[in-house]
């Protein structure tokens, strides 16, 4: 399967532009062209005929399909499910909020990390996306749905440290002034404890926040509940996140799914501030979503447990839920699909 132009950057256009004969200045052009949804390169009306059949002969350019949308008449929130050209199915989130809108992508097709709470993970990691089809996750949301996406969240589908070279450059083509320009500031990267991509991060010093999913602060529950702790211990994740901190001077947002029984106790609570202590974290209690083929069930406590660490010095809030009535959990429209045999329902 060739991968898409918009993988590309815009250096590695414009010289393979020039390898075609054409002028420094064709490369802007086509770079520009690429961030505004189209998907013929007879859309390119101020390129010649003949620079677009060549370009037509050697890239691909279409998109993905939106075989299935689901819109939430309780928030505004719209779930895409996106068929990518060699068939497989990814899903893309668009949330709406006061201070603007947040698109969600996807950076795998499945996940191999195996988290017990998370329907993505279900059947495994099929391969990793490239840099252009988790662009176009962004670019065909906003086209789609009309609306500007100001805000980006590498929380869907797939862990973005398992995929961390096409993450990265997906951040470059994404922040360019001549492609959709959404500052670094406006991007969240979500890892379930990668710690050798927290590393790199940190060696980069990129400036966008960086969002760790920890749902549980002691080794003996995250490993139950997150085989990755198997082989990056939750004590080992702490100490890289102090060095993160310290290199960049970016706030971590730690991700905690409340589960009934299993991380809600209040000494679980006086843990994490323990562990956070000389670093200003940002704890983000997340009420569970309801998967079918987990025995996991959302906490009773989380009230009670955000009022401990904020009694302990941790800054914590509840996040709204969105999407309720649309399959909100990541993983639950991909996983309906393969179970109809990709039809659309």
């Amino acid at each position: 399967m060739r991968d898409t132009i918009r993988s590309m950057t815009l250096e590695e256009l414009t010289a393979a532009l020039g390898d075609m004969g054409e002028p420094a200045f064709r490369g802007k052009q086509v770079f520009a062209w690429l961030s505004r949804g189209v998907r013929s390169f007879d859309e390119m009306s101020d390129l010649s005929k003949a620079l677009r059949e060549k370009l037509a002969g050697r890239y691909r350019l279409e998109g993905p399909r939106a075989v299935r949308r689901q819109s939430s008449r309780e928030d505004g929130t719209v779930k895409y499910l996106w068929e990518l050209q060699d068939g497989n199915c990814i899903e893309t989130v668009l949330m709406r909020y006061r201070h603007g809108n947040t698109v969600c992508v996807s950076t795998q097709v499945g996940c191999r990390m195996g988290c017990a709470f998370c329907a993505s993970t279900l059947g495994g990691k099929v391969r990793d996306l490239t840099p252009g089809e988790i662009l176009e996750q962004v670019i065909f949301t906003q086209a789609d749905s009309g609306v500007p996406v100001s805000n980006i969240v590498l929380m869907g589908i797939g862990e973005p440290m398992d995929n961390l070279d096409s993450v990265l450059r997906f951040l470059e083509l994404v922040n360019h002034p001549l492609g959709l320009n959404i500052g670094m500031r406006h991007i969240s990267l979500s890892t379930c404890g990668v710690i050798p991509g927290i590393r790199r991060l940190a060696e980069l010093e990129l400036q966008l926040t960086l969002s760790v999913s920890l749902h549980a602060p002691d080794s003996e529950t995250r490993s139950r509940i997150m085989p990755v702790n198997r082989a990056y211990d939750v004590d080992e994740l702490f100490a890289a996140c102090h060095d993160y901190f310290k290199r960049t001077g970016r706030r971590i947002s730690f991700e905690y799914a409340m589960i009934d029984g299993v991380n809600d106790a209040d000494w679980q609570a006086d843990l994490i501030a323990q562990k956070l202590r000389g670093m200003p974290g940002h704890v983000n209690l997340i009420p569970l979503n309801d998967v079918a083929e987990s025995p996991l069930k959302p906490s009773r406590r989380t009230r009670r447990f955000q009022q401990r660490l904020e009694s302990r010095g941790v800054t914590a809030t509840v996040r709204r839920s969105l999407g309720g009535d649309i399959d909100a959990s990541c993983g639950q429209l991909r996983r309906k699909a393969m179970e109809n045999g990709g039809e659309q329902t």
